[in-house]
């Protein structure tokens, strides 16, 4: 599965309005300083201390906005 990763700040840049749910990530226990992973699906993980958890989904074309605002590929 191939990922891009961000921080919690990037992705406040990412989400469009309304596309998640702000306080499922805020109870997840993101922050700006988060490490996050979003895969090709547009599920975004939070990397705890020993895992990977999932902690929601962007929806639509998320795939431009998320290479540009991070200037990274899919790796």
């Amino acid at each position: 599965m191939q990922f891009i990763e961000l921080t919690g700040k990037s992705l406040l840049d990412v989400i469009n309005e309304g596309e998640i749910d702000m306080g499922q990530l805020h109870e997840a226990g993101v922050n700006g300083d988060s490490i996050l992973r979003i895969n090709k699906f547009g599920e975004i993980e939070l990397r705890d201390q020993h895992e990977w958890v999932l902690v929601g989904g962007l929806l639509g074309n998320f795939e431009d906005r998320l290479r540009r605002i991070t200037q990274l590929d899919w790796l």
